[in-house]
């Protein structure tokens, strides 16, 4: 039997009824779970500056702000999009249930609550995203550069290389997921639009280099995915081998121990082995007049930011 201990997944409780935060923890904890409490919105909001739950169990009537608004500004932050969010309230009129799905909720219970349904309910969506994030993950891992967007251009994900090739064109503030242009925004919405068209790609500049978005299609409702690439290919590359006089497959190493990659992944990004990756890196350790990865990656940016 292993000796790691398992992370425990953890559920943020919002309501602003002190038995129910004490039932639902009572509940919840003897089920193995974490639990997390904020009695308003603001709280909730607040907290997730500081750490990220795995489920949101959400009063949708609360004073103040209610759960309906506390879930749409906890979708609009970075760290909110992929959180589920389920609703817990008495009102369960279809028009309460549509509007709790409308601002990000996955799912809806009615009060009085029953514990085991409650359960039932939360281990099936903790289960939905592990998978999401373990795909997200592995999409990290092999370099792809994926953002997704909603039907009016807020960015609901993206992977590290994208927002890395973004840049400041969509910087994020203040917890928020970054915003791209309006101009983007109206691009890519047209790209969708004549998916299958003559159109398949919106470019756009971005320094010395241009990024191509190219529409792959609707991963779930209202989810629309994009890929970028750069469309002057190797403009990175070119700029640290004319800085610091690499070959075309060391630069192309250094770009990716930049961006926090393994040798391993390296490896696998550039179809080399790992052994092959570690040479690589001496002649750049030489050429550069470092001694370790992170001065190398900190030379790459400097070069790349004053010559973007």
């Amino acid at each position: 039997m292993s000796d790691v201990p398992t992370r425990q997944d953890r559920v943020l409780v919002v309501d602003d009824s002190p038995e129910t935060l004490g039932f639902l923890t009572d509940a919840l904890e003897a089920a193995g779970l974490m639990v997390l409490v904020a009695t308003d919105g603001e709280s909730a909001l607040a907290l997730l500056d500081q750490i990220a739950p795995d489920l949101i169990l959400l009063d949708a009537v609360m004073p103040g702000m209610d759960g309906f608004e506390t879930c749409r500004r906890l979708k609009e932050h970075r760290l909110g999009a992929q959180i589920p969010v389920i609703f817990m309230t008495a009102l369960s009129e279809t028009e309460h249930v549509v509007q709790g799905l409308k601002v990000g909720g996955v799912d809806y219970v009615t009060k009085p609550i029953v514990v085991d349904e409650l359960l039932a309910r939360v281990k099936v969506h903790l289960a939905n995203a592990r998978i999401a994030y373990g795909a997200r993950a592995a999409l990290d891992v092999i370099g792809r550069c994926l953002l997704a967007v909603d039907e009016t251009g807020r960015v609901l994900w993206s992977t590290p290389q994208a927002e890395s090739l973004l840049g400041d064109l969509a910087p994020a503030a203040g917890g928020q997921r970054p915003a791209l242009p309006q101009t983007l925004i109206e691009s890519l919405s047209r790209l969708r639009l004549s998916a299958g068209g003559a159109a398949n790609n919106v470019t756009i500049q971005r320094g010395r280099w241009q990024v191509e978005f190219t529409y792959l299609g609707e991963t779930r409702p209202k989810e629309f995915l994009y890929r970028l690439t750069e469309a002057s290919a190797g403009a990175r590359e070119l700029i640290l081998r004319e800085t610091y006089g690499l070959t075309a497959r060391e630069a192309d190493v250094l770009i990716w121990i930049a961006a926090g990659k393994s040798n391993r992944d390296i490896g696998e990004i550039l179809d080399i082995s790992a052994r092959t990756v570690n040479k690589h890196l001496e002649q750049i350790f030489a050429k550069l007049g470092v001694e370790n990865r992170a001065s190398a990656a900190a030379m790459a940016v400097q070069a790349l930011a004053l010559r973007g």
